[in-house]
This record gives C-alpha cells, structure tokens and sequence, in this order.
C-alpha cells in the first residue's frame, strides 16, 4: 500500500484528509504533524490538477472529495460575491499553477508538539 494509514480507521482517514485538504485550499496553509502534512500534500495536488483539467468530469471528482465550504465573500456595493473551495481550485488556484506541472505545496518543519514531541510542520501552498 502506497499511503500512511495514520493509526486511523478508514473513514475517519478519509474525513481527515477531506478537512485538511479542504482547510490547505481556503487558508493557504495549516500547521500539522509531519506525517498527516505528507498525505495531505498528496491529495491537495491531486485536486490542483484536476483544477487545471478543469472539464465536467473533474470538477465532480473534486466536488465529491472537498468540502462544500466558504472559501471568500467580497462585498462590492450591493452585489456579494461567495466564493467556495471548490470553485477557488478551479479559479484562482488553476490559473496560478497553469505554467506548473506539479509540487504545488511546500512543508516547513517546526517546533515539535509540547504534550508529545511529535514533528510539527507547516505545509502551504507555493506562492
């Protein structure tokens, strides 16, 4: 098997990724152990890359992965604008990375944890 199992069962796995993934793509960065920031980095360029196909099918297989959450709100006037994550990964985020085939994140270790000494990191999209 080609992935970590984080000492989790596989729903929760999953639902795990979805929110870290989910909360990469709004925020731009989270802090994380190392070992779930190495999962989260592989699932957050797959949706990067299914952004820059940007086709009917790939916008369902990430809508079906990321939550459906509030990524921006502009105000202009009387017109409010929100923007989602998913529509922030085929907007913003496919447009940035069209000229880059790959490693869209970086991961920057830090202090470790103060109650169990695990390796903390903060993983961010690449500017």
């Amino acid at each position: 098997m080609s992935y970590r199992k984080l000492q989790r069962t596989s729903e929760h796995r999953k639902a795990l990724l979805r929110n870290l993934t989910t909360d990469l793509i709004v925020n731009g960065q989270i802090v994380t152990t190392e070992a779930k920031a190495k999962e989260v980095r592989s699932t957050a360029d797959k949706m990067i890359s299914l952004g820059k196909r940007g086709d009917l099918h790939a916008r369902r297989q990430a809508a079906a992965f990321l939550r459906d959450v509030v990524a921006d709100v502009n105000e202009d006037g009387d017109n409010v604008t929100v923007t989602t994550a998913l529509q922030k990964v085929f907007g913003d985020l496919a447009t940035k990375y069209a000229d880059r085939n790959g490693g869209y994140t970086r991961i920057y270790k830090t202090m470790p944890r103060r109650g169990d000494g695990a390796q903390m990191v903060i993983l961010q999209l690449v500017d």
